[in-house]
């Protein structure tokens, strides 16, 4: 029998209804197959401030620390705009990825293909795209120093924030992303500034390096990350690959996101290294935010939730066989035409609600087992 321990951090808006659907999917492999769960359950973002005053507790990090996997809904909302920087919701999820080393953010783009109709592209451009974008997640701009809002001497306001790359971070992450491209297609594409920024220049040079050394059957070109977002939207299906820094990471995956027709659909994994069981340390979660706007509506599309499950059986838990028998449910259950709101395009058809997708989903995981 596999086992492995979870954490799960529901979070705020959405993130509790969606992750509930979840744990209804866990609870269908712990009956129907050989996998057992040692679930735990804690807050994180606005939950978190509200219980504990911070949006990430000493107590909570620590079990972050001992478990095999941790499952996030999502954080944030307006209630909590007006609380100082340090104390936003944001804050727990930087600071879980930070105190955790979660350098290397995997974000999929998959569009399959009974959605193809629904990205703002033409069906033909985006038809049967698979994309892993392999982000650096724990350095650069979000996190080097000096940072901050500052005051000249004639009283006018100047912020910093400073880009930092160190040889070892980009080496780390370039392997990872080699990694997964040598279980793909084996093709990889870096993406960075080195036209303008130095930080590129080191970029490329170490992630040229790692190719050469490590990975030579690999295919690796390199791309100045504007000219990757023109291509993502021109011919993304030219891509398998792509790595790239934490920020030209967050703004390309989103915008290869939107390819796929709804953030409702993505999931994401962060990893870090090894813990001492030999399981990389891993943080699972959707790419949608909050949404406090439907909260507690069941509208919410819990698809990206549970396939950031998917990505933990896949990634953590050694379970290949039964994340692809969880996907293949997801796009059976999508083909048949069942549609959570975000997803409806015939204003004439009612949407299903978000426990509703789950129920099917769990259907055709019946009868596939």
């Amino acid at each position: 029998m596999k086992t492995g321990s979870l954490l799960i951090l529901p979070g705020d808006g959405i993130g509790p209804e969606v992750m509930d659907e979840v744990c209804r999917i866990i609870d269908w492999f712990e009956s129907k197959r050989n996998i057992q769960f040692d679930k735990s359950f804690d807050l994180v973002g606005g939950a978190a401030f509200d219980q504990y005053k911070t949006p990430l507790s000493d107590a909570t990090l620590a079990k972050a620390n001992e478990v095999d996997a941790i499952l996030l809904g999502a954080v944030g909302g307006p209630k909590y705009d007006k609380l100082d920087f340090s104390l936003k919701p944001e804050r727990g999820l930087l600071r879980l990825r930070k105190e955790l080393d979660l350098y290397s953010n995997l974000r999929p783009a998959q569009c399959f293909d009974a959605l193809s109709e629904y990205s703002s592209l033409k069906s033909e451009i985006v038809s049967g795209l698979d994309i892993m974008i392999v982000r650096e997640l724990s350095s650069g701009s979000y996190f080097g120093e000096p940072r901050g809002i500052k005051n000249k001497e004639n009283g006018e306001r100047y912020a910093i924030n400073t880009t930092y790359y160190s040889e070892n971070e980009i080496r780390r992450v370039a392997r990872s992303a080699f990694e997964i491209a040598a279980k793909r297609t084996g093709k990889v594409c870096s993406m960075e500034k080195a036209n303008v920024m130095e930080v590129g220049v080191l970029w490329r040079e170490v992630v040229q390096d790692i190719k050469d050394n490590e990975f030579p059957q690999i295919e690796l070109t390199h791309m100045y990350a504007d000219a990757g977002a023109m291509q993502l939207v021109r011919w993304p299906k030219q891509f398998d690959v792509i790595v790239t820094d934490n920020l030209f990471g967050d703004l390309l995956s989103d915008c290869a996101a939107m390819l796929t027709g709804s953030l409702g659909m993505l999931p994401s994994a962060s990893l870090g290294n090894k813990n001492a069981n030999g399981k990389l340390k891993a943080m699972y979660e959707p790419v949608h935010g909050s949404a406090p706007d439907i909260s507690g509506k069941g509208l919410a599309n819990p698809i990206a939730c549970i396939l950031s499950f998917s990505m933990a059986l896949r990634y953590t838990f050694d379970c290949k066989r039964e994340a692809d028998i969880l996907d293949k449910s997801v796009e059976k259950v999508l083909r048949n035409g069942i549609r959570t709101a975000d997803l409806l395009q015939k204003k004439n058809k009612k949407p299903a609600s978000t426990s509703e997708v789950c129920d099917e989903i769990i259907r055709e995981l019946e009868l596939a087992n």
